[in-house]
C-alpha cells in the first residue's frame, strides 16, 4: 500500500470505539486520582501507617469514588482502573510496571507525557504517561524522601536511589524546561555474577579468571568507561572476588554496590542543607576511611579531588583498592586521572602526579557500549611503569573487533589475550597466585597482530 493510500485510509476511517473508550477511562482515572489525592493527602505521608493499612485505606476510598461515578464500565476495566490508581498513589505511578519489568534496564521521563525505556541497549517509547506535572513531581518527591534527601527550587537537582539500589536522577523547575525530568537506572534485585557477564559476552572465561586473580592478589584496579557502559555493574562483580576475611569500606554518592561479604561498611555522601551547610563529599569520606582500618577501599566513582586521596591510599598500604572513572580508553583514563588530581587544589608537577599514578595503579579495565547495544570489556591493560615522563601501558587482553558482526548486527568478537605476560605477575606470585601460560596464549597467533606490548 502506498503512503498516499495509507494517509487516505487513515483520513477516511472514523475514530474507533476502543479509542473513545480509552479516552473515557483516562478521564475517569484523572478525576478519581485528583479527588483521592485531595482527600487522602496527609494520610499518604503518615509514617505511622503500615503499608498494608495505607493500601487498605486507598482501596476503600477508590471503591467509594467509583461508586459515586455514573460512568458504566466493565468489571475488567474497573479492576484495571483500581490497579492503575493504586499504583499512581501507592507506588511509582505509571512507571511502576516498567520498574517491575526485568527486560527494562533504564526508565527516562522527559516530562509527564513522554517516557522512554531502554531494552537490550535500545531506546523505545513506553505506552504510559503521568496524569500531569504535579503527578510526576509527587513521585519524585516520594523517591527523594525515602533516602532522606530533598529537591526544591533552591536545590533543583538530586541524585537518589530506590530501595532495590536503582540509581535515580531528578531535575525540576526552573532548570527543567518542560519537565520535571526523571531518570532511573535499574539495578537487578539479584545482582549479576561473573557467570552472567561471561554469558552476555562482556568478557571471556580466561579474562574472568585473570580479573579474579588480580582482585584476590590485591592489585589496585580502575574500571574505566563512558556513561552507561556498565562500570558500576562490573565493579560490583569484581568486588565479589574480595575474600570474606577482609574489611571492605565502600564510598559512593548514592549507595549502589551490593557486596555479599560479611565485613562491609558502606558510606554515602550528604548534600548541603537548606542553608547550604553540612555537605559531606566523597573526598571527605575517602579521607575518613583511612581512619577506619580498611583492608580494601572501593570508591563508586572518582570525579573530583578525591582521586588524589585515592591514589595516596593505594600508595600507603591499602592494596587491592577499586574505583571507576569516565574515560573512552585506558590512555584517556590516565589523562583524566591527572586532571582529577589537579582538581584537589594542589599545584603539583605533572611528573609527580604521573609517578603517583604509575606506582599506585596496577590495572585498567576498559568498558564500551557497542553500537549493537551490548556492553563489552574491550581492554584489560597493565600500567607498566614510567619511561621518562610517560606512563607506559601494555594490553593484556583486547576485544577482537576484526571478527565482524552477524546477520542481526551483533558483534561476534570476544575478549582475547594478546600474548603479553604482565609484569605484576611477580607481585601476584608473592601473594601465592600463579598465572599459567595458557591464560595468556593467543589463539592462532592473533596476539602479536593485535598488540605487542607498550603503547
Amino acid at each position: 500500500m502506498s503512503l498516499y493510500e495509507r494517509l487516505n485510509e487513515g483520513a477516511a476511517s472514523p475514530p474507533s470505539k476502543m479509542a473513545g473508550r480509552n479516552r473515557s477511562l483516562d478521564e475517569l482515572r484523572h478525576r478519581i486520582h485528583s479527588s483521592l489525592i485531595e482527600e487522602l493527602g496527609p494520610i499518604l505521608y503518615d509514617k505511622r501507617l503500615s503499608e498494608d493499612e495505607l493500601r487498605r485505606k486507598v482501596r476503600d476510598a477508590l471503591q467509594t469514588a467509583l461508586a459515586q461515578e455514573r460512568a458504566p464500565i466493565s468489571a475488567a476495566d474497573k479492576a484495571q482502573l483500581i490497579q492503575d490508581v493504586s499504583d499512581d498513589i501507592l507506588g511509582y505511578g505509571p512507571i511502576d510496571k516498567l520498574l517491575r519489568d526485568d527486560d527494562v534496564s533504564e526508565v527516562m521521563c522527559n516530562g509527564p507525557d513522554q517516557i522512554f525505556v531502554e531494552r537490550s541497549g535500545k531506546l523505545s517509547v513506553a505506552n504510559v504517561t503521568f496524569v500531569d506535572e504535579l503527578h510526576l513531581r509527587r513521585i519524585i518527591d516520594k523517591i527523594v524522601a525515602q533516602v532522606g534527601r530533598r529537591i526544591d527550587e533552591s536545590s533543583p537537582l538530586c541524585d537518589a536511589r530506590l530501595p532495590d539500589g536503582s540509581r535515580v536522577n531528578a531535575v525540576i523547575s526552573p532548570l527543567a524546561i518542560g519537565g520535571p525530568f526523571l531518570t532511573i537506572r535499574k539495578f537487578a534485585a539479584d545482582p549479576l555474577q561473573i557467570d552472567d557477564l561471561i554469558r552476555f559476552g562482556t568478557l571471556s572465561v580466561h579474562a574472568a579468571r585473570f580479573l579474579q586473580a588480580c582482585i584476590v592478589g590485591k592489585l589496585n584496579v580502575i574500571v574505566s568507561g563512558g556513561t552507561g557502559t556498565g562500570k558500576t555493574t562490573t565493579l560490583n562483580v569484581m568486588s565479589s572476588f574480595i575474600p570474606d576475611g577482609e574489611r571492605i569500606i565502600t564510598v559512593e554518592d548514592a549507595k549502589e554496590l551490593q557486596l555479599n561479604q560479611e565485613h562491609v561498611l558502606s558510606l554515602e555522601t550528604r548534600p548541603p542543607n537548606i542553608e547550604g551547610k553540612g555537605e559531606i563529599t566523597i573526598r571527605d569520606l575517602v579521607k575518613n576511611t583511612l581512619r577506619m582500618r580498611p583492608d580494601r577501599i572501593v570508591v563508586g566513582e572518582c570525579r573530583s579531588g578525591e582521586a588524589l586521596d585515592m591514589l595516596q591510599a593505594m600508595n600507603t598500604g591499602h592494596d587491592g583498592s577499586l574505583t571507576t572513572l569516565h574515560a573512552n580508553n585506558p590512555r584517556d583514563s590516565l589523562s583524566r586521572l591527572e586532571t582529577l588530581v589537579l582538581m584537589a587544589g594542589y599545584d603539583l608537577p605533572v611528573r609527580a602526579i604521573r609517578e603517583q599514578i604509575s606506582s599506585a595503579v596496577d590495572c585498567i579495565v576498559q568498558l564500551q557500549r557497542l553500537r549493537d547495544g551490548s556492553r563489552r570489556i574491550t581492554h584489560i591493560t597493565e600500567v607498566a611503569g614510567m619511561e621518562g615522563d610517560i606512563i607506559t601501558l601494555q594490553d593484556i587482553f583486547l576485544f577482537d573487533f576484526s571478527a565482524g558482526v552477524d546477520e542481526q548486527g551483533r558483534f561476534k568478537g570476544q575478549l582475547k589475550p594478546t600474548g603479553v605476560r604482565p609484569k605484576f605477575s611477580e607481585k601476584l606470585a608473592e601473594n601465592g597466585i600463579r598465572l599459567g601460560p595458557e591464560m595468556f596464549a593467543p589463539s592462532g597467533g592473533e596476539g602479536t597482530a593485535m598488540n605487542r606490548g607498550r603503547r
